[in-house]
């Protein structure tokens, strides 16, 4: 892919920089430029085929530089938004709109700022801070927009499983307290059909732990997305999301097996009542016919 650069730092005698968006060089000679970078998960697809927005710069993801930034969109939902005016991005973002599938209200957002350091042996990423970048080229950007899609997209996983397990929690308490199940059977089947969608997603779509297919051109820029990992936990919180998963599947299941028990027993113990009953029936017809 063509390591292109965003413009950087323009000189002061310049009339207009080439990233005319956020891109604005303080006027004090020790400010670094910044780019700000917005991520948006906008639904639970986003339909990329055929999607021409401006100049390709990258075919997976779709990577498009729409006047003098950059625009990546994430087939599992997300769009991340480099170095657009907000009037460009509400633009952009009205016009992906039709291709959206299942699209959230309201978004889920996350807002980042990328700077210039030095050089690459500067490249670093303060806690809470800016990402601190060699330069501003594609290569870069792409790698700080996939890391920053994946968070937003685990965010939006965390409070979907953080919501089931609040269901679970009443289930808990009174099989606990009361040694009583629930009898709505398809509640608990509904816990189970959003656990499987987001384990889906998160393993099919998402593939947090999958690296971006910049790596395979450019392996030099490792060591960066390595501190995009642990800056916004991506692992950590990918092991955690799984781990609650199962702990909701294992949930979901145990209380739906302990349901179909006490309904079987209903049944056989139906079953044995009118077993009873013929047979009585038939005692009484034998009684009645003796006598």
């Amino acid at each position: 892919m063509n390591a292109d650069q965003l413009a950087v730092s323009p000189p002061p005698t310049s009339p207009k920089p080439d990233i005319k968006t956020d891109i604005k060089p303080d006027a004090r000679p020790d400010v670094a430029p910044t780019l700000r970078i917005r991520a948006l998960m906008l639904g639970d697809r986003i339909n990329a085929s055929s999607l021409e927005l401006g100049t390709l710069v990258s075919s997976t993801p779709a990577a498009f530089r729409v006047h003098a930034g950059l625009a990546v969109i994430f087939r599992y939902g997300v769009v991340v938004l480099i170095g657009l005016l907000p009037s460009e991005e509400k633009v952009l973002i009205d016009g992906l709109k039709p291709r959206v599938i299942g699209e959230l209200s309201p978004y889920e957002e996350e807002i980042a700022q990328a700077q210039l350091c030095k050089d690459e042996s500067s490249e670093a990423i303060q806690p809470g801070g800016p990402i601190c970048l060699a330069k501003f080229s594609d290569d870069r950007l792409l790698l700080v927009a996939d890391a920053l899609a994946k968070s937003t997209s685990l965010a939006r996983d965390e409070r979907r499983v953080a919501a089931v397990f609040d269901v679970i929690e009443p289930f808990a308490r009174e099989l606990a307290e009361h040694g009583r199940t629930p009898r709505r059977r398809k509640g608990i089947l509904r816990l189970i059909g959003n656990a499987l969608l987001v384990q889906q997603r998160v393993a099919g779509r998402v593939a947090v732990a999958e690296k971006p297919d910049v790596l395979w051109e450019k392996p030099e820029l490792d060591r960066l997305y390595a501190r995009l990992e642990d800056e916004y936990e991506l692992k950590e919180r990918l092991d955690t999301l799984e781990r609650k998963l199962a702990a909701v599947s294992e949930t979901a299941n145990a209380l739906t097996d302990i349901i179909d028990t006490q309904r079987s027993l209903r049944l056989e113990i139906a079953v044995v009542v009118l077993i009873v009953i013929e047979v009585a029936i038939g005692c009484f017809q034998i009684w009645s016919g003796i006598h």
